[in-house]
C-alpha cells in the first residue's frame, strides 16, 4: 500500500462493554474523548448466541451521544429493521455477509436510507466473497473474535486477513474503510493499522480500565506514534 492511501485510524469504543446501568453517563463522558464513533453491537440471540440491546436502547444512546453511532447488526434478516435503526440514530449500519442472502440489495437499502453501508465478515469467512460488491461499500468490518460476546482474545490470523482485504479494496478501486472488532488492545493496535485497518473497535480494553477516557487517549497517542514512525521510515 502506498503512503497516499494511509488514513488516520478512527477509534470506536464499543458500548457493549459499558455499564448498562449507566449508559447515559457512559455515553456522555465519551463526548470529549478521543472516540471518533460509538460502536453499538446489536445481537438477537439467533445469528449469535447472545442478546444485547435493541432499538429503544439505541434511541436513548443517540439522545446523549456526541459522536456518530456505528451500528453493527449481528442479527438474522437485518433487511426488515434497517429503516428503524436509521430512525433510532444510526449513521453507519453494518450487516453480516453470513446473514444476507441478497447482500447487494441490503447494501443498497442502507444507502437509500442515507446511512453508510458496511458488511462484516466472521473469522472463517474469506475476504474474497466481497470482491463483486467491494466498490459499493463504505465499510468492511473484520471480526477478530467470534461474534456474540465481549472480552474474547484476538485471533492472530486477523492481521493477514486485514492485509488481504486492503489489497482487494485497492484492486477493486473501493474507498471502503476497514474496521476491526474484537480483542483490540495497545499490544495489537499498531500492527493492525500497519496491516491496513482504518477503524478500531475497542470494548473491554476501554471500559474495563479505571479511566476509559484516559485509555482512549493512550490508544490515540500510540496510534499517532505508529503513523509517525511509518512516515519517518518512508522519508
Amino acid at each position: 500500500m502506498t503512503l497516499s492511501r494511509r488514513r488516520v485510524p478512527l477509534l470506536a469504543p464499543s458500548l457493549l462493554a459499558a455499564d448498562f446501568g449507566n449508559l447515559q453517563a457512559e455515553t456522555e463522558r465519551l463526548a470529549t474523548s478521543a472516540a471518533d464513533w460509538l460502536h453499538c453491537d446489536v445481537m438477537d440471540g439467533r445469528f449469535v448466541p447472545n442478546i444485547s440491546f435493541g432499538l429503544p436502547v439505541l434511541q436513548a444512546i443517540h439522545r446523549h451521544a456526541a459522536q456518530p453511532l456505528d451500528v453493527h447488526l449481528m442479527i438474522e434478516e437485518p433487511q426488515h429493521y434497517l429503516a428503524a435503526f436509521r430512525e433510532a440514530g444510526a449513521t453507519t449500519i453494518t450487516v453480516h455477509y453470513e446473514a444476507c442472502t441478497h447482500l447487494h440489495r441490503v447494501v443498497q437499502q442502507i444507502k437509500a436510507l442515507g446511512c453508510q453501508a458496511g458488511v462484516a465478515l466472521n473469522p472463517h469467512t474469506p475476504v474474497g466473497v466481497l470482491e463483486d460488491i467491494a466498490a459499493d461499500l463504505d465499510l468492511v468490518l473484520i471480526m477478530s473474535v467470534n461474534p456474540g460476546f465481549g472480552g474474547q482474545s484476538f485471533i492472530p490470523n486477523t492481521l493477514r486477513k486485514v492485509a488481504a482485504m486492503k489489497e482487494l479494496l485497492v484492486d477493486t478501486g473501493s474507498a471502503a474503510l476497514i474496521e476491526i472488532d474484537g480483542g483490540v488492545t495497545l499490544e495489537n493496535a499498531g500492527a493492525l493499522v500497519e496491516a491496513g485497518a482504518d477503524v478500531l473497535v475497542a470494548g473491554s480494553f476501554v471500559f474495563n480500565s479505571p479511566d476509559p477516557v484516559a485509555t482512549l487517549a493512550q490508544l490515540r497517542a500510540h496510534l499517532d506514534a505508529t503513523i509517525g514512525a511509518e512516515l519517518s521510515g518512508q522519508e
